[in-house]
């Protein structure tokens, strides 16, 4: 019997699991999205897919929204994958979760793609379906093809997975999502409390809100890129940075070395009282 994890993302759930053969060929499958049709065969297979009841209003949502992307891998006209991601504004997303882009895209335009479920019939898993719909995903969002108005302001695909699947984990981070932040009991998974990440995957220009390091690769790239009198100017910086920095070790080692002069000296205080003479 193949082993199994899952993660709870706002109370959908995605499973991975270990299948020893695959049964089909990945040219062999079709893809097309979810329509009014396949309510209650995806009711089905989230039944035997996840050990959570969803409500009618959510199998309702994803077969005829727009504001879903419901993907379906097909083979033999059976649903054996699927995958749901909502596209949302980025000003509407939980207070967790609005750390995942700069501020440069606090915008009403700014959009992100939030992924909610991927699933795969058993006897298919392990043989490239989830993959392959999660590639389709990517690449419908941020592909050089025009897409739909509303798809290239979609700045960032993210997910949360509980710290403990180390099998979702690995298969996103096999794709390039960013582990961006831990989140402290942020899941309820039978009265008990349980820590989860959030994973990013950047497209369309957007990125995560820059350091000081990341300011300076971006003003060293352009100088690089400008030519001319943009080296001189980049050689002058990297010079005054390595000057600062190695005054700010220096102050750093003597502030050690002070703070060890007092301590050695209130320890010989207590070691050497001094006295009160007549």
């Amino acid at each position: 019997m193949a082993g199994f994890s899952w993660y709870l993302s706002e109370g959908f759930q995605v499973i991975i699991e270990k299948s020893k053969e695959a049964k089909c060929s990945l040219k062999d499958i079709q893809l097309r999205f979810l329509c009014p049709d396949d309510l209650e065969e995806v009711r089905s297979l989230c039944r035997d897919w996840f050990p959570i009841e969803y409500p009618q209003s959510w199998y309702e949502d994803i077969t005829s929204s727009e504001r879903f992307f419901a993907l379906a891998a097909v083979y033999k006209c059976q649903i054996i994958g699927l995958i749901v991601a909502e596209i949302k504004p980025y000003l509407k997303l939980n207070t967790e979760d609005r750390g995942i882009l700069s501020r440069w895209f606090a915008s009403k335009d700014t959009l992100v793609a939030y992924i909610l479920s991927l699933g795969v019939v058993r006897s298919y898993r392990r043989s490239g379906v989830a993959t392959m719909l999660l590639d389709v995903l990517i690449n419908h969002l941020s592909g050089p093809m025009p897409q739909p108005p509303h798809e290239h302001r979609v700045k960032a695909i993210f997910l949360h997975v509980l710290t403990t699947n180390s099998e979702a984990i690995l298969f996103y981070e096999k794709r390039r999502f960013r582990l961006h932040s831990f989140l402290p009991y942020y899941y309820s998974i039978n009265g008990r409390c349980k820590d989860g990440f959030t994973y990013v995957y950047y497209v369309n220009g957007g990125h995560a809100p820059w350091g000081l390091y990341d300011y300076v690769k971006y003003v060293a790239r352009a100088a690089w890129r400008g030519g001319g009198l943009y080296p001189w100017l980049w050689g002058k910086l990297r010079t005054a940075l390595t000057i600062a920095w190695h005054r700010h070790g220096l102050q750093l080692r003597d502030a050690a070395f002070t703070l060890r002069r007092r301590r050695a000296a209130i320890r010989d205080c207590g070691r050497f009282p001094i006295t009160m003479q007549s």
